[in-house]
């Protein structure tokens, strides 16, 4: 059956072979074409003439590049870039302004600081013959504080002078702090003002000069800076309530006008006849003459913050003074009074030796306030032995329960519920 099949099938392509008609089993392949190899191209093609760009191409938006954007897209960054420029010239500006105003004060004083003090400045050397030297003179501290120092005068250990600025290199911060001293009188407002600290001896030139010819005993006792103590403030009545507020030695005096004084100006005194001896009429002159921007003059022997120890109450005798700076930088009407500011330490060691009677009554006001000191130091010990005996009562409490066991524990803190309902009992028919 095979071999008919086959035979078959062999002569009919055999009779299709005669004929001349091709296979159809073979048709795609014998219709194909022969494969033609492709010359390769031209090595001088590749990196020369087609290398070189034609007057046909077009250059579109991608290579355009202010086609593809705009400015418009930027403005973030501009708004950034232009908030960063307005920041950087308020800081250049206001930096050089402070530096410039804190000079206009020095310039203006030094002329008394070199008269008064033998060494003005952080040199330590002397300036009485020396010439104005601004960058000697005055130390910045930061962008709106500025120092001073001087030393070398009798009855005077030494000056220090700090000035405080407007911070005019950050506007915004100057807003906040403007916005909150309306809000509140904790903040204080943007301000320039000074403030100058005179340190007196008071007798203890041996502590900081270098010792006389034939040693310390050998001074005279007339070289001696001794003086007594008292509070003595002049006052312009528009920060009288706050200067009250924020400096204990001032709260230990008396408020009273003075009818020398303009109305603007008041007296804060523990004695009257302190007052008269040391409220002159070259002082009251000076005073009116600075006028408004006049915020205090105190002559001090008590500690300006509250103390809370008693070695705090030790008496430390210090002259003050603060005023605002005008802002044409004009320091005429300040002169005279930073003069006898400089000067009362002289008229302290000659005139502030008063009678028994008037020492009386200031020690009297100093003992009141260390009795109260010393009672409320004796209430905090108090308070501090009954903590820590609460506190020893309950770890030995906590001792014997731990001993216990659950039994023994619930024994132990009914008793313990028992005994203080009795002397919850007790205390209610006590008060009944």
């Amino acid at each position: 059956m095979a071999d008919a099949l086959k035979n078959m099938f062999g002569g009919a392509k055999s009779e299709q072979a005669a004929a001349g008609k091709p296979d159809s089993d073979f048709a795609d392949f014998a219709g194909a074409p022969d494969p033609v190899p492709v010359a390769a191209p031209d090595a001088a093609s590749l990196t020369g003439a087609s290398a070189q760009p034609t007057s046909e191409v077009v250059w579109t938006k991608w290579y355009n590049i202010h086609e593809r954007h705009s400015l418009s897209e930027f403005k973030p960054e501009g708004i950034i870039l232009v908030i960063a420029a307005v920041i950087f010239l308020f800081h250049i500006f206001g930096t050089r302004a402070n530096r410039a105003k804190a000079r206009a004060w020095v310039k203006a004083h030094a002329p008394t600081m070199k008269s008064e003090f033998a060494s003005v400045g952080f040199r330590g050397v002397p300036t009485l013959d020396s010439d104005f030297d601004a960058k000697s003179f005055i130390k910045e501290k930061s962008l709106f504080e500025f120092a001073s120092y001087a030393t070398g005068r009798q009855n005077v250990a030494f000056m220090d002078v700090k000035i405080t600025l407007a911070k005019r290199f950050n506007p915004f911060l100057n807003y906040i702090e403007l916005g909150l001293s309306l809000v509140t009188d904790t903040f204080a407002g943007p301000e320039d003002f000074v403030e100058a600290t005179i340190y007196p001896f008071d007798g203890k030139e041996e502590l900081t000069l270098p010792p006389a010819a034939g040693g310390v005993d050998a001074r005279p006792k007339d070289s001696k800076s001794t003086f007594d103590g008292f509070v003595l403030a002049v006052v312009n009545k528009s920060s009288m309530q706050k200067l009250r507020d924020d400096r204990y030695d001032v709260s230990l005096t008396a408020t009273k006008d003075h009818p020398k004084l303009p109305e603007w100006l008041t007296v804060m005194s523990e004695n009257a006849e302190i007052t008269e001896t040391f409220l002159t009429a070259d002082l009251i002159e000076a005073v009116s003459k600075a006028g408004d921007l006049f915020d205090y003059l105190i002559i001090s022997d008590q500690p300006a913050d509250k103390p809370t120890r008693l070695e705090e109450t030790t008496p430390r005798k210090r002259v003050f003074l603060k005023y605002r700076l005008p802002s044409n930088n004009n320091y005429d009407q300040f002169i005279p009074l930073f003069e006898q500011f400089t000067r009362i330490p002289d008229a302290l060691v000659r005139d502030a030796h008063f009678r028994p009677e008037v020492l009386k009554r200031v020690r009297a006001t100093r003992e009141s306030m260390i009795a109260q000191l010393k009672k409320a130091l004796e209430e905090e010990k108090s308070e501090e032995r009954a903590l820590e005996k609460e506190r020893a009562k309950k770890a030995k409490r906590d001792a014997d329960l731990k001993g216990l066991d659950a039994k023994q524990q619930k024994r132990y803190l009914e008793k313990e519920k028992e005994k203080e309902l009795r002397k919850s009992q007790k205390r209610m028919t006590m008060r009944g």
